[in-house]
């Protein structure tokens, strides 16, 4: 008769959690996800990205995301709707920059467009251009030929970079620098 071992208790298959019966390494991913909250708000998928770099496993991670979901310290809904805020109002971010930034993020494509949508045409058009008048206050307007140009192409790079949209900048860079050139005159 042939006697085969007993399985090992120490060995794992490889459909088994290593981590599911040791409550420390669970305890150190939350601290360092508590650690990650601390400095600024983030996505799941942030935190969970960050997981998967220091070499936790997927249902470690699911376990304290879960958890941390749960009593509210992850919620990519304000996650959202604080970014979207914060990048519109401070860095002057229009909508295409801000769903860019929220995608890198992680945050569902449902949940950007619903963020998105509080921002009104008129609210981006405002803050477009504030971003513009601020810009041309410092400005040096020549009355060479083509300067102008230069100017508007400057103006309206700048707020293509920021998410605003091609016939919208340009519409408020002619517009501003027409104002602009004008309060000089005076």
């Amino acid at each position: 008769m042939t006697s085969f071992p007993h399985p090992s208790t120490s060995e794992s298959g490889p459909d088994e959690d290593p981590d599911r019966d040791d409550p420390n390494r669970e305890e150190q991913a939350h601290a360092y996800c508590l650690r990650l909250l601390t400095a600024r708000a983030r996505t799941r998928a942030e935190l969970e990205g960050r997981l998967t770099q220091r070499g936790y496993t997927e249902p470690v991670a699911q376990r304290v995301l879960d958890r941390l979901t749960e009593v509210g310290l992850v919620d990519d809904e304000d996650f959202a709707e604080q970014w979207v805020r914060s990048r519109h109002l401070y860095a002057g971010k229009g909508k295409r920059a801000l769903a860019d930034e929220l995608r890198r993020k992680g945050v569902d494509a449902e949940v950007i467009t619903t963020t998105l949508a509080d921002i009104d045409a008129g609210a981006e058009r405002d803050r477009a251009e504030q971003l513009v008048r601020d810009r041309l206050r410092r400005e040096r307007l020549d009355d060479e030929p083509g300067s102008d140009l230069k100017v508007k192409r400057r103006l309206a790079g700048m707020l293509a970079r920021r998410g605003y949209s091609q016939s919208m900048a340009l519409d408020v860079v002619t517009v501003e620098l027409a104002s602009e050139r004008e309060r000089r005159r005076v």
